[in-house]
């Protein structure tokens, strides 16, 4: 009942050791209060029955006492689950950086590039329990979406939100490299990786990809490249007066950049012309090795205080019933 449970004043508590106090009190007052009467015999006293309300005489100062310890105890504010638990888990730092540009609608993947990209990001973070993972998203510039954390539930629900047309459109390879790099740049894992996915020729941006290459070799992350997109032409929806309309256009990726850019950081560039492409790089992250990463786990308030009030509110409202009827006393 009582498990999980802390204090956020633990030092209030102290405030409990005027209860016996005010129980010693109380005796010492209560003795005091009777006249002593010499008698011959105590026969008579001993046959007298003692009264309901004598029975419950010493009522009131008990619910006293236990209202004042209740309401100590509320003022010490106790929760449950209100902890910052400092752990060690074993894996690796990973920043994926989604090109979300308008060619990642292109329908060669089902039902589109970027959608396809995204369900898989997902199957792979679901899988690596025990990696921070960070978000970035490019295309005519970068930005971050999530930066490395274990709640994957929040990434993954940051993922699930990335639009085609959130920020200008273009490919800004360098832009989204070095924003990757920068969220790892801090990381004391001995494994620093960048999954770039992208399906187009960098167009756009004000970092060369490959400055961004050597500041990632500097800091020892290693970028696995992916190329998006099928061989040839792929269907592409455009809008039109009248409704949406498909025309063919050329899978154009720059692998030759791609594949320079995980040479020079000692990764790897995959063709992801599907699904089943996608997995090989999973596969590829999951033989590095693995680092100790300190986490601070946030769990979740919920303050208990106010039921000991309601408590301590109730057995106030008792003794006041007691002391103005059973208990009242007649001056």
């Amino acid at each position: 009942m009582f498990s999980g449970i802390v204090f956020a004043y633990p030092f209030l508590l102290l405030l409990l050791v005027i209860i016996p106090l005010i129980a010693v009190w109380y005796g010492l007052k209560h003795n005091g209060l009777y006249p002593e009467i010499n008698v011959s015999r105590t026969d008579s006293f001993e046959k007298a029955k003692k009264t309901f309300r004598q029975n419950i005489i010493h009522s009131l100062i008990v619910l006293r006492l236990l209202a004042i310890t209740v309401i100590i105890i509320a003022f010490a504010r106790p929760q449950r689950s209100n902890s910052t638990q400092d752990i060690s888990v074993e894996g690796i730092d990973i920043v994926i950086a989604q090109d979300i540009s308008g060619s990642m609608l292109a329908e060669d993947f089902r039902p589109d590039r970027l959608e396809a990209a995204k369900d898989v990001a997902v199957e792979f973070i679901n899988e690596r329990s025990n990696d921070r993972i960070g978000l970035v998203a490019f295309s005519g510039e970068a930005f971050t979406m999530c930066p490395l954390t274990t709640n994957h539930a929040s990434l993954i629900n940051f993922l699930q939100s990335l639009k085609s047309g959130m920020i200008d459109d273009g490919t800004a390879l360098g832009d989204g490299l070095a924003t990757a790099v920068n969220r790892l740049s801090y990381s004391k894992a001995i494994s620093k990786v960048v999954i770039l996915l992208t399906d187009g020729i960098n167009n756009r941006g004000s970092i060369d990809p490959m400055t961004a290459a050597e500041i990632a070799k500097l800091y020892g992350v290693r970028v696995y490249t992916i190329g998006v997109g099928s061989l040839g032409m792929a269907p592409y929806p455009f809008d039109t007066p009248f409704g949406i309309q498909y025309q063919n256009i050329e899978v154009q990726i720059d692998e030759p950049l791609l594949k320079e850019i995980a040479a020079t950081t000692n990764g790897k560039y995959f063709r992801a012309t599907n699904k089943e492409k996608l997995s090989e790089i999973y596969k590829e992250i999951d033989k590095l090795e693995k680092s100790k990463i300190d986490v601070a786990e946030y769990r979740h308030k919920r303050e208990e205080f106010l039921l000991l009030l309601f408590v301590a509110f109730g057995l106030l409202l008792l003794e006041f019933i007691l002391r103005n009827t059973i208990l009242k006393r007649i001056p």
